[in-house]
């Protein structure tokens, strides 16, 4: 039996429960969302994807017909019926010519509405099937990825595993999204240490399976967090990270994209070929820097290199560790980088080493202090950023040698 989800969209609640109510006995139709504003609707009609929506017309912020048109053009596998008290001809032709594919009239009896999402869900998947769209691998229709977040510095001690952590753990509770946090720091992650998690199975046990890789595999080696987020740790001992090649890192971070709405990257302080594909991979690229001037010299050779690689629109700086005593100021770091500083995160010795040790980051033992609230702060500019454009990251890459892929050799 095929699933049909449905998004129920109605600016009365006791409406929507009533909806509910008549679908809660069909066995193949299953309320995944609902939404109060035609606004609302646009925005978990991309994350969510049904595949039928039941929308209302009169609605405040944005209406039922223009938010049909949006999601029209946005979200073509989702099939819209538009459900009203309002029957008038001038109605159902404003509806369908913004792309509703169906029109009922309240009151409706159980049957009716079941009927009908069936009818126009095996409608809309024929349609789609004939146009060609139905296929993942069609250009028409952009399935929705999740993003890819990689903290990198090539110096170590910038806080980039602190800060993996509390991003991670801070989308898995104000999102309710299903984040994954990997440990690309093969020969040295700290990860599972950091949020107190005993590890059965690492990255290097995943990488050795002789199995194809795919989402179950991978997430028996997924560590569950208290949090909702899952964790894929880094190797327990340096010399297994030789047992992880490339290949297998790229297919990973490509099934965890299909299948999580956030993907947070901590990495090792190298330019090496999985670092790349982690800034390869990545919708948004945060590099960390710490007020002093080793730093601010790895950091300028950074976005040096990244901007060679054609990274530079991904780039976010962070100042971590802000306001320790005789730190360089942070106005003249913006004027070194040419570019303003993306979050600004205090320093606090007592409220950052408290967390650690305690294996719960800032973000839920000590979301009140300072460094809590700018970690949850940036979680939620990050939460709002749109993804970049991945178009080329879907294109095939030569391989290239690092020294290759910075000079064009």
């Amino acid at each position: 039996m095929t699933q049909i989800n449905v998004l129920v969209v109605d600016d009365i609640t006791n409406t929507r429960e009533d909806v509910k109510r008549l679908l809660y006995f069909e066995e193949d139709i299953t309320v995944i969302g609902e939404a109060g504003d035609g606004e609302e609707a646009v925005a978990l009609a991309n994350s969510l994807k049904p595949d039928v929506i039941l929308m209302d017309i009169n609605m405040p912020n944005m209406d039922g017909i223009q938010a049909t048109e949006i999601i029209t053009n946005q979200c073509p596998q989702a099939a819209i019926i538009i459900v009203s008290i309002q029957g008038e001809n001038e109605y159902l032709r404003r509806a369908m010519a913004a792309g509703a594919r169906e029109y009922l009239v309240k009151p409706f009896s159980s049957n009716e509405l079941a009927d009908t999402i069936r009818r126009v869900n095996e409608s809309t998947k024929k349609r789609l099937s004939l146009m060609g769209l139905q296929s993942l691998a069609s250009p028409r229709i952009k399935i929705q990825k999740g993003k890819i977040i990689t903290l990198f510095c090539s110096k170590g001690g910038v806080g980039k595993t602190t800060m993996a952590c509390n991003l991670a753990i801070g989308l898995a509770q104000s999102t309710k999204k299903k984040v994954a946090l990997v440990d690309l720091d093969l020969q040295g992650g700290d990860i599972s240490v950091m949020l107190n998690i005993n590890a059965k199975g690492t990255i290097a046990d995943l990488a050795q399976e002789s199995d194809a890789m795919d989402m179950g595999l991978i997430d028996s080696y997924l560590v569950p967090h208290l949090s909702g987020a899952k964790i894929l740790p880094a190797p327990l001992s340096p010399e297994q990270a030789e047992l992880i090649n490339l290949e297998r890192v790229e297919e990973l971070l490509h099934i965890l994209q299909e299948n999580f709405d956030y993907i947070v990257i901590d990495t090792s302080p190298l330019f090496n070929d999985i670092n790349l594909a982690a800034l390869d991979a990545a919708n948004q690229i945060l590099i960390l820097v710490t007020q002093d001037l080793p730093c601010v010299k790895h950091v300028k050779t950074n976005l040096d290199i990244l901007a060679t690689l054609g990274h530079s629109d991904k780039v976010k700086l962070i100042v971590n560790c802000a306001g320790i005593e005789s730190g360089i100021k942070i106005t003249d770091l913006e004027k070194s980088f040419n570019t303003a500083a993306f979050a600004v995160i205090p320093w606090d010795d007592n409220v950052v080493r408290s967390a650690i040790n305690k294996g719960l980051p800032a973000v839920m033992s000590q979301a009140n202090s300072k460094v809590g609230q700018s970690l949850l702060d940036l979680t939620a500019k990050l939460a709002g950023s749109p993804p970049n454009s991945d178009e080329k990251n879907t294109e095939e890459i030569p391989r290239r040698s690092i020294i290759g892929r910075l000079f064009s050799f």
